[in-house]
C-alpha cells in the first residue's frame, strides 16, 4: 500500500514537472567546474643586476669634402690718408736717324758707288733721313723727303745732321731683269797680284744696253776692301794682294737700263 502510494506520487510529480516545462536554473560561470590540467608557466624575463643593454652601432660612410682652391689675395699698397701713390715710368728712348740736307744737283743710285743705275736726281735743299751706309760710310742708304723709297747717295754731297755710324751697314739686293741673259763662259786667271775676269758678251740693243757690273772682295793691305765696277766690254782687271784671312770672291751681272739679271759666281783663282 505504500509502494502504491510512492508510485502515485512520482507520477505526478513528472506530470506536473512536463506541463509547467520548469528548467533548474543555470549556475554562474564562476561556479562552473573547470577541467583541471598542468599549469602553463609563462617566460618572465630575467632581470640581470647592473646590466647595461649594448648599443649596436651602424657604422654610415663618412662623405669626403672636395676642399675647394684658396683664392689668395694680392696684397694692396696701404696708402696713408692724404698721400698719393707714385708711379714710376720708364721710358725706351727713340732711335732719331741722322738727317741730311742735299748740298748740290745729285744722283741717288741702286747701289753704294757711280757704277750702279741712276734711280733718282736730287736738288740742292733736298732732305732726306738716313737710315744705313756702307761699310766705310762714305756712301749712304737714305729716304729722301720726296721719295717712297731708298736709294744711295754719295757722302760728299751732303751736310749731316748726326753720327752716320751710328746706322748699320746695308746690303740690298739689285732691281732684277730678265729681259737679257746672265754672261756665260765666265773665267778667271791670276799673275801674281794681278786676277783677270772674263766671259762671253751678251747681245742687248743699243737703247738698253748699260755693259756689265761686277761686285768683288779682293784683298788690299791685308783686308778684303768691297769693290763695284762697271764696264762695257766683256773682261776686267783687279789688283787682289795676298794675306787676307778670308778668300776673295765676286759676281758679274748683266745690266740693262731697268735692271740686273741674275748674278753668275765668279771662279776667283
Amino acid at each position: 500500500m505504500i509502494s502504491n502510494s510512492l508510485t502515485r506520487l512520482v507520477l505526478l510529480v513528472s506530470v506536473f514537472m512536463a506541463g509547467c516545462s520548469w528548467q533548474l536554473p543555470l549556475l554562474p560561470v564562476s561556479l562552473r567546474a573547470r577541467p583541471t590540467g598542468t599549469p602553463t608557466s609563462v617566460p618572465t624575463a630575467t632581470a640581470f643586476p647592473n646590466a647595461t643593454p649594448t648599443a649596436t652601432n651602424t657604422v654610415m660612410p663618412t662623405a669626403t669634402a672636395t676642399v675647394a682652391p684658396t683664392a689668395t689675395p694680392t696684397q694692396m699698397t696701404s696708402l696713408t690718408p692724404g698721400s698719393s701713390p707714385t708711379f714710376t715710368i720708364t721710358l725706351t728712348p727713340t732711335f732719331n736717324f741722322p738727317d741730311a740736307e742735299i748740298m748740290m744737283q745729285a744722283n741717288c743710285r741702286y747701289g753704294p758707288g757711280q757704277a750702279y743705275l741712276y734711280a733718282h736726281g736730287m736738288y740742292q735743299g733736298d732732305r732726306a733721313a738716313i737710315h744705313g751706309r756702307n761699310y766705310s760710310g762714305n756712301w749712304l742708304w737714305i729716304k729722301p723727303e720726296n721719295l717712297d723709297w731708298h736709294c744711295w747717295a754719295s757722302a760728299s754731297v751732303m751736310e749731316i745732321s748726326g753720327d752716320i755710324f751710328t746706322v748699320v751697314v746695308v746690303q740690298r739686293k739689285l732691281p732684277q731683269s730678265t729681259l737679257y741673259d746672265p754672261p756665260t763662259d765666265v773665267e778667271a786667271a791670276r799673275q801674281g797680284d794681278q786676277v783677270v775676269v772674263s766671259w762671253e758678251p751678251v747681245w742687248m740693243t743699243e737703247d738698253d744696253d748699260r755693259g756689265y757690273l761686277i761686285e768683288a772682295n779682293i784683298c788690299q793691305n791685308g783686308q778684303l776692301v768691297p769693290v763695284a765696277l762697271r764696264t762695257d766690254g766683256n773682261s776686267s782687271e783687279f789688283i787682289d794682294e795676298g794675306g787676307c784671312s778670308a778668300k776673295s770672291s765676286g759676281l758679274l751681272y748683266t745690266v740693262e737700263k731697268h735692271g740686273y739679271t741674275e748674278p753668275v759666281p765668279i771662279p776667283w783663282p
